[in-house]
């Protein structure tokens, strides 16, 4: 997903290397997603990354490890959907549209993450609130920049940031995670979204 390695994995030093890294989180993802972080194994890892047992103990030193760096890992891609959505010169409420819809198609396409997420409260609390924590300081910037530059209600910040980023999860988690045949795609979602940011729910 991500272009770097996680800080949780040893750093590769070769090419080689890197592709060995991405294989054994991409398989991770894959087997945390199908089983859960307690049914999944290290051999089973090994076996969909088509990776020898012995390489998975040259970047991770546990599954706990490389469940840590997954959860990085997937932040990290979240953040770089979103950041290549925006163009520059867009203004800060169609920021956030095509932030929200990156992440609807990122979540369409990855529809593990949330379960991956999701048990990271209880495999590594750390690694959930960290994440969680970094998204909303990103959108607080962005709330932050847009009032200071007179675009957006001045005053705006944690608060605000949190009660968009709730909004976001849970919009992916029904119109991603849940989608049903009839359901609006993402561009639709987001634009609905949007159109409340700007205008509130009061008549």
């Amino acid at each position: 997903m991500a272009a770097q390695p996680p800080a949780a994995a040893k750093a590769p030093r070769t090419e080689r290397g890197r592709k060995t890294l991405r294989k054994l989180l991409d398989a991770a993802a894959g087997e945390f997603g199908d089983h859960g972080f307690h049914e999944a194994s290290i051999s089973s890892i090994t076996r969909r990354a088509g990776v020898a047992l012995g390489s998975f103990y040259t970047y991770f030193d546990s599954k706990d490890a490389i469940f840590r760096a997954l959860v990085q890992d997937m932040s990290e891609a979240v953040k770089v959907a979103a950041r290549e959505a925006i163009v520059p010169d867009m203004q800060p409420l169609e920021i956030e549209r095509a932030a929200l819809q990156a992440f609807l198609e990122f979540a369409g396409e990855h529809k593990e993450v949330y379960r991956i997420i999701d048990e990271a409260e209880f495999v590594d609390p750390q690694s959930y609130r960290d994440h969680y924590e970094t998204v909303a300081a990103r959108i607080r910037e962005r709330l932050e920049t847009g009032g200071a530059k007179g675009e957006l209600r001045h005053g705006l910040g944690e608060i605000e940031a949190w009660a968009l980023m709730g909004m976001n999860v849970f919009l992916g988690l029904r119109y991603a995670i849940w989608r049903e045949e009839g359901d609006p795609d993402s561009e639709g979602v987001a634009r609905a979204a949007n159109a409340m940011l700007a205008k509130g729910v009061a008549r």
